[in-house]
């Protein structure tokens, strides 16, 4: 097994025993948030924190660059987050089938302009061939993460 996979393996392993230990915790008393408005133990900061180093080492960042580019990407994350969100809300609500194929042409196109006017930001800061690496390594890192998540649920009996 590869570094990548056996580092996003224990990620997923401690992600998955946080989690459960978060069931423990009474309602309200869950933390604090940090200034982005997330809670600082969830396992979907604790993932951003990995995703963030794995990234780091993929793009080997001049400080310059680094001190640009991750607010920069921050906001792209947050954007298609939200875009995504949106996205997973109109599958499930609407009851109209040409207003949710309508609305669904609608998120994408949002997607691909979110990316594109993010893209011309990221080539303000990194050169082409960083940019590039930047979506390849995205691309990797997820299916590491969707691999590790789905063998784990094998593993579970699921």
């Amino acid at each position: 097994m590869g570094k990548l996979a056996k580092f996003i393996y224990f990620i997923v392993f401690a992600l998955g025993v946080s989690y459960q230990a978060f069931a423990q915790v009474p309602a309200g008393a869950q933390g604090f948030r940090n200034p982005n408005g997330e809670k600082q133990n969830s396992p979907y900061a604790k993932l951003a924190n990995v995703k963030k180093e794995y990234l780091s080492k993929q793009l080997n960042l001049t400080s310059d660059q680094s001190k640009k580019f991750w607010p920069l990407y921050r906001q792209y994350q947050q954007q298609m987050v939200t875009i995504r969100r949106l996205k997973r809300r109109n599958s499930d609500g609407e009851a109209d089938a040409n207003k949710k194929i309508k609305n669904d042409l609608y998120y994408d196109t949002e997607m691909v302009n979110i990316r594109k006017r993010y893209n011309e930001e990221f080539l303000k800061i990194l050169p082409p061939e960083k940019v590039s690496e930047l979506y390849k390594s995205e691309r990797e890192f997820n299916d590491e993460v969707i691999k590790q998540l789905s063998e784990r649920s094998e593993r579970a009996g699921n």
